[in-house]
């Protein structure tokens, strides 16, 4: 604050540190107009609505949210607090829309906890694919255009949220686990047999696929290296960029439960996998079209890293995560002038490269 104060309003600590961390005034009007210049920005149906998580490390346990959980800014489990992040993005330019607090169940069930914290009464928990959801669905009313959502495993894996993307009728691209399970893509389902004269129980209600289901990582190791390609997606600013990757059409197991965890087969996506070394691979599903060429398919992945490069940006040159206030309001009111801020540097960066 005092760095701020000196700047813009001198003598005013107080008053600014009052107007960011202490008052609460609604953050919805300048969300609704910080949604109108990302759009005008980088919004069209080239770009990407890319969902994902930034945390920030804190000692203590009065600061909103705070808690024992995994920190990406660390990489292990720590202390932090954890906010939900929405990303406009085309080409090489991110504006990152909405930053959303999780509030963890040992703060919503801790309502003392909350109201010294000043978390409004209304507040109640939800998981991260619920406030991703609700976000994705408030930026689609306002207007703001994108074609396709993108998210890394930690949403890829929620077999909910994919369905909700697909429901929106949605293009997206997510990573997910290794373990994920999968059938081919041709496999059907056999009608269910009848019961035996005689036996007893309700009739077989769910059929059988024909084909038997397999990890994701098992079916790659199965298709071996030969699967594998190198496709270039762009131009970097040190070449061109590339990925060996190989990408197979399946139809993930996320449907019905049939019993003992066994799901029957959903609609048919695209899987693919990058081999980043001889250890490392990373997995996603997309369901995009079949026709759509590796390349393509390569560079919608790809995308999703654009988020973290404004993340970094916004802790590093405009203090995302310097605010040192405890409450709900004011960390909110925090993370929107960082944003906004970082939304008008973004402006002049695409108007002088026009010029």
């Amino acid at each position: 604050m005092e760095p701020m104060a000196a700047r813009v309003a001198p003598g005013e600590d107080d008053q600014l540190h009052h107007f960011v961390a202490t008052s609460t005034w609604d953050t919805s009007p300048l969300e609704d107009v910080l949604l109108e210049k990302a759009n005008t920005l980088v919004g069209g149906d080239d770009s990407h609505l890319i969902i994902d998580d930034t945390s920030f490390p804190k000692k203590g346990d009065h600061s909103v949210g705070v808690a024992p959980q995994y920190c990406g800014a660390l990489g292990k489990r720590a202390n932090c607090q954890s906010m939900v992040s929405v990303t406009l993005a085309r080409g090489d330019v991110p504006v990152v829309v909405a930053l959303r607090l999780y509030l963890p169940e040992s703060w919503t069930s801790d309502r003392d906890r909350c109201a010294k914290a000043k978390v409004p009464e209304d507040i109640e928990f939800r998981t991260k694919i619920q406030i991703a959801l609700a976000e994705i669905r408030r930026i689609r009313e306002a207007g703001v255009r994108f074609g396709d959502v993108l998210a890394d495993a930690g949403y890829g894996m929620s077999i909910d949220f994919r369905a909700a993307l697909t429901d929106m009728g949605l293009l997206w691209a997510v990573g997910i686990s290794p373990d994920q399970l999968v059938y081919p893509a041709d496999v059907a389902i056999v009608p269910p047999a009848r019961r035996k004269p005689g036996t007893r129980g309700p009739p077989l209600k769910w059929g059988t696929p024909n084909k038997p289901r397999q990890t994701v990582s098992a079916l790659f190791e199965r298709l071996g290296r030969k699967a594998f390609a190198r496709v270039s997606w762009r131009q970097g600013t040190k070449g061109t960029l590339s990925m060996r990757m190989a990408a197979v059409r399946v139809r993930p197991a996320d449907g019905t439960n049939v019993g003992d965890h066994h799901r029957l087969p959903t609609d048919e996506v695209w899987l693919v996998c990058e081999h980043r070394s001889s250890t490392e691979r990373k997995y996603y599903f997309s369901n995009y079209p079949p026709d759509l060429s590796l390349k393509a398919l390569a560079g919608v992945i790809k995308a999703r890293w654009s988020c973290e490069q404004a993340h970094q940006q916004l802790k590093e040159e405009l203090g995302l995560d310097h605010f040192e206030g405890r409450s709900w309001h004011g960390l909110h009111h925090h993370a929107l002038m960082a944003q906004i801020a970082f939304a008008f540097l973004q402006h002049i960066r695409v108007t002088e490269k026009k010029a």
